[in-house]
């Protein structure tokens, strides 16, 4: 099984003015502990379920390519793009970037976006949500098309690209894996199932809710003639992590068991976010504890 961190805020306690320096150690100390992949969001505001928009918001993908400069194997992603955000032809350009500077780590995750006020606040086009499953769809469409090598043109009922060239390619053959983000039954799980690489779920679900989510996923699998098992199944969580489970935190045996809970149901990588991200017992905890453990726990259905 595979773990990944995700930092979603950067404001921190003691790092005014070196949030870079901050930033830099969590993840070179990310890597260090053996985790998997490092991600942001993609916000421009602060999320509300995190603390009030004026907290300190970093853009993602000048934040990952920083990371990428002060780490060497750790896969990097947004968790996840708001599809609103960028032009989709942009979108693989910078994705594909960052791939190629990074050796091959990056990867793309995306959604249809929710974030009303932070589109409103910065002047960005915030469509009706069915307007924005059609542009995910589209996007998806793009990305896979420029990724494969195809200059034809595209003419969707959004976007039109004369000429979807895209060189330097990416590393990462046939490309940079596809993340799609969120639990939409009908909509954004068939997505998953017709066009991405990976899938991610909110833990805050519950685990038996997570648990249904992949059974619908393998049903649009199964309706597409997709192997179930091509798709990368990735969960959200929050976590925090201490020697000796203070405030209510896990220790290390627990946390194991946590992500050992997760490989039972069919989860092939748990993504954490924790309150204690710039606690460097964390990271001691994760590399001579955790991390050697989880590494042997086998995925169902793997």
């Amino acid at each position: 099984m595979r773990v990944g961190l995700q930092v979603p805020n950067f404001t921190w306690k003691d790092s005014a003015g070196a949030l870079g320096d901050t930033f830099a150690t969590i993840a070179q100390r990310a890597e260090r502990a053996g985790l998997s992949s490092f991600w942001v969001m993609d916000h421009f505001f602060q999320i509300v379920v995190v603390g009030p928009p004026e907290l300190d918001m970093l853009e993602g993908y000048t934040a990952l390519a920083f990371a990428a400069g002060h780490t060497n194997h750790i896969k990097l992603g947004t968790m996840v793009t708001g599809v609103t955000y960028r032009h989709p032809g942009l979108l693989i350009k910078t994705v594909t970037t960052l791939d190629v500077l990074s050796h091959g780590r990056a990867y793309l995750g995306i959604g249809a976006a929710w974030n009303e006020q932070e589109h409103r606040g910065l002047g960005v086009p915030f469509p009706p949500t069915a307007e924005r499953f059609e542009r995910l769809e589209e996007t998806l469409q793009i990305a896979q098309q420029m990724w494969s090598g195809d200059e034809t043109p595209y003419q969707g009922k959004y976007y039109q690209l004369e000429r979807p060239l895209n060189v330097p390619a990416p590393v990462q053959k046939p490309h940079p894996p596809i993340l799609i983000g969120g639990g939409g039954e009908r909509k954004t799980l068939r997505l998953v199932a017709q066009y991405g690489d990976g899938c991610n779920l909110a833990m805050r679900l519950g685990k038996e809710q997570v648990q249904h989510k992949l059974d619908v996923l393998r049903e649009h699998c199964q309706e597409l003639g997709r192997p179930y098992t091509d798709i990368e199944k990735t969960t959200l969580d929050t976590l925090r992590i201490s020697r000796d489970g203070r405030d209510n935190s896990l220790t290390p045996a627990a946390a194991i068991q946590y992500f050992r809970d997760l490989a039972v149901m069919g989860i092939d990588q748990a993504i954490f976010n924790t309150p204690n991200v710039t606690d460097l017992e964390l990271y001691d905890l994760l590399a001579e504890e955790i991390m050697p453990v989880v590494n042997q726990i086998e995925v169902a259905g793997r």
